[in-house]
């Protein structure tokens, strides 16, 4: 889900281009959850192979990493580990809304309530083994490193920014500012468009930076009162204050008021807070490892042809033409590794 603070963060809109030669670390499980939410077909179903295994992971990685790489970005893929254990009744909500989503999709597509079944099919979204195997797999055959974080991604991405294994954090979300990654940039997208939520409308979208520093100086606030605004309007770990917006937060926050005070005035349950205490704490020290440089590597374009292609069915044609655009936009002078 993500902290939604969009209301009060600074943002500089750029351009993909603006990312040559900068290292990305993106949490890999929130865009895999993007990609199986939104590559469909009109019934709700994702793409399958012949065989039936979901396959629109692989499509929306392929593309979009291809779609990278042509404009010089160096991604780096960061998958989640164990959910730390404040966030397993998180996790547990989600998976119960997931399976009530799961059968009222069933109902719907057998009722041809044709667009309410694709409703509830992306919000029945959830991940395997096949689906993160699959993804990695195609990952590492397109030259790209892979990190395996002890817990949060999100927590490791903000890490690597942090110590300079990486430039910035790729996420929609603003949690890695919490978790204290230095720059984010947002909106990394293939099209530049993107489908307003739940309407049949669409709008163009660039990437954004944001930075850590600039946040906090143009607020006027520290990294701890960054993370307690968060705390109430809501994250993955507290659900918030009924009636508290980032704006509300900030201005509470920055009055001096702590979050007993703040509880305590909107008459909220007391016994809650150490909740709240303990996502600070996460969000101050969470549990990341240690990396040292990363390599790039060429795309083994035969892996990926047999894999894609021979194993699950994409054009040859399609597939083969992405490669080529990479290959045509990389500097004449040596292979992807020097590029970078």
């Amino acid at each position: 889900m993500g902290v939604q603070l969009g209301d009060i963060i600074p943002a500089r809109e750029i351009r993909l281009e603006n990312l040559a030669n900068k290292r990305v670390a993106i949490d890999m499980y929130n865009t895999l959850y993007q990609f199986l939410t939104i590559i469909r077909g009109a019934d709700g179903r994702p793409l399958m192979d012949s065989k039936g295994r979901i396959t629109s992971h692989l499509s929306g990685i392929f593309y979009r990493t291809c779609n990278f790489l042509s404009a010089g970005l160096k991604p780096i893929y960061v998958f989640d580990g164990e959910p730390p254990k404040i966030k397993r009744e998180e996790a547990e909500r989600r998976k119960m809304l997931r399976e009530g989503a799961s059968k009222k999709y069933e109902e719907a597509l057998a009722t041809g309530r044709i667009e309410e079944a694709r409703k509830y099919a992306q919000m029945s979204v959830t991940l395997d083994e096949y689906l993160i195997q699959s993804a990695e797999k195609l990952i590492r055959l397109m030259g790209i490193p892979v990190v395996h974080a002890p817990s949060e991604g999100e927590a490791q991405a903000a890490h690597m920014v942090a110590t300079g294994v990486a430039d910035y954090v790729g996420s929609q979300d603003f949690d890695s500012l919490l978790f204290g990654g230095r720059m984010l940039v947002r909106n990394l997208t293939i099209t530049g468009r993107r489908k307003l939520p739940g309407k049949k409308a669409y709008v163009e979208v660039n990437p954004e930076e944001i930075s850590l520093e600039e946040t906090l100086k143009t607020l006027a606030i520290t990294r701890e009162q960054l993370i307690d605004i968060a705390l109430l309007v809501g994250t993955d770990y507290t659900e918030g204050i009924k009636g508290i917006g980032p704006k509300r937060a900030l201005e509470l926050v920055r009055s001096g008021l702590s979050l007993e005070d703040i509880f305590k005035k909107y008459g909220e349950d007391l016994s809650k807070i150490s909740r709240y205490y303990e996502a600070r704490e996460f969000f101050l020290h969470p549990e990341v490892k240690e990396l040292g440089e990363l390599e790039w590597r060429d795309m083994d374009e035969n892996g990926v042809i047999k894999l894609l292609h021979d194993e699950h069915d994409f054009s040859i044609d399609r597939v083969t033409k992405a490669i080529e655009e990479v290959k045509k936009k990389k500097p004449a002078e040596g292979v992807l590794s020097k590029w970078f």
